[in-house]
């Protein structure tokens, strides 16, 4: 397919996100905008057509745009909470589609995105979700090490998600900051993508216990905080914490232990890394000589440069998972990140707030097997005897 042919869905921040890094694939031409509101169409519209591009053609649904002209690709930046009926559509329709995090915020929801997702793979359609911290430096050293056993055997993992959101910024939408339509607070929407790294490097989850409050924020039904400890099928511990209440904003940090090796990643960075070799020599206190090998480790990964590019506004992620999807489509191949990683991910941050809501231990595969899909999930309520969680009709 020498050019493909992409709508973008949702025309907000995140849908001008898709558009900037389409501009660095000319194989890839936006050919539609669908937004329920016409004026934030327009004003992606115009930003596509100052790059040089051709203006899309605007329509207020998906079997809209699809009955006026030929798509090939649908990208999805509408609220998660409306990515159920918009993938289907999309998938039904025999389309390619790549889907913004998180998956959808209801689990059996995401399931059924998935459930299609298969059927179409059967006719070459490809279905990805974004994950573009997958496709960081830091991140595929990190994954290979890990695959090719040079941590030895992986331990255990601390992951964390240190940030800031005012109370203004939940005020800015009435579906921020709901169940409904956010389906979660700082573990979801800010932690999910290293809740997908988390599962990247140390496999299934087998077990999660958790606790979840609202402590600096108000008018919201989800966490602002949230903290977990996750057990995993190769025995690992790992320790996962989400908080946008850390003013003015920490980092995001991920710390891999192995009994060979460790990494560190910290915003992105391969900020230390270290795998022992045969000749090694080790004491009682650990690896003598050994230093820190991040920056040779880096080396053999060499980045793009977009050292002339705006790092505030240049989705450097988003082009390099583009550049998959793109290939997959070409190749006629699943993409690197599939939809199941996303299942996974998000029956992760469900068995969180299970956990959470109902103050004891989930086992991963009952979450996946819809035993909490009913479960009326709170935020920093002990189940008490006159505080019972409750199941929603």
């Amino acid at each position: 397919m020498s050019n493909i042919r992409v709508a973008i869905t949702g025309c907000g921040v995140i849908g001008r996100t898709h558009a900037a890094a389409l501009q660095e694939f000319p194989e890839a031409s936006i050919v539609a905008l669908v937004d329920a509101v016409p004026e934030a169409a327009e004003k992606l519209a115009a930003f596509i057509a100052e790059t040089g591009r051709p203006r899309p053609a605007i329509y207020a649904t998906i079997p809209e745009a699809f009955a006026a002209q030929e798509i090939d690709l649908v990208a999805l930046a509408t609220p998660s909470g409306l990515h159920i009926q918009h993938a289907l559509e999309v998938l039904s329709a025999g389309k390619h589609v790549i889907i913004e995090k998180p998956l959808d915020v209801d689990l059996s929801r995401a399931q059924e995105i998935e459930a299609a997702a298969n059927e179409a793979a059967k006719n070459g359609v490809v279905a990805s979700v974004i994950s573009q911290h997958r496709f960081d430096q830091s991140s595929v050293a990190v994954a290979d090490a890990v695959a090719n056993g040079r941590f030895g055997r992986v331990s255990s993992a601390i992951a964390s998600v240190a940030w800031w959101r005012s109370q203004g910024y939940y005020d800015s939408g009435d579906w921020r900051g709901t169940w409904a339509m956010d389906g979660g607070g700082a573990l979801m929407n800010q932690g999910v993508h290293t809740v997908d790294l988390l599962l990247w490097f140390m496999g299934r989850p087998v077990e999660i216990t958790a606790h979840t409050a609202l402590l600096a924020h108000e008018r919201i039904e989800v966490e602002d905080t949230a903290v977990a400890t996750v057990t995993f099928e190769n025995g690992g511990l790992a320790v996962l914490h989400a908080t946008t209440a850390a003013y003015p904003g920490l980092t995001v940090r991920l710390q891999l232990m192995g009994s060979k090796g460790s990494a560190v990643i910290d915003n992105d960075l391969l900020q230390y890394f270290h795998a022992a070799d045969a000749s090694s020599e080790e004491s009682a206190m650990g690896l003598q000589g050994g230093g820190n090998q991040a920056e040779e480790e880096l080396a053999k990964y060499p980045a793009e440069n977009y050292e002339a590019k705006d790092p505030t506004v240049y989705p450097a992620g988003h082009v390099r998972q583009y550049r998959d999807i793109l290939a997959a489509i070409a190749e006629g191949r699943p993409a690197r990140v599939t939809v199941i990683d996303a299942v996974n991910a998000l029956a992760t941050v469900r068995a969180v707030y299970a956990s959470a809501t109902l103050r004891q231990p989930v086992l991963f595969d009952d979450v996946i097997a819809g035993k909490y899909n009913h479960l009326e999930v709170r935020t920093g309520s002990p189940v008490t005897a006159g505080n019972p969680a409750k199941e929603s009709v």
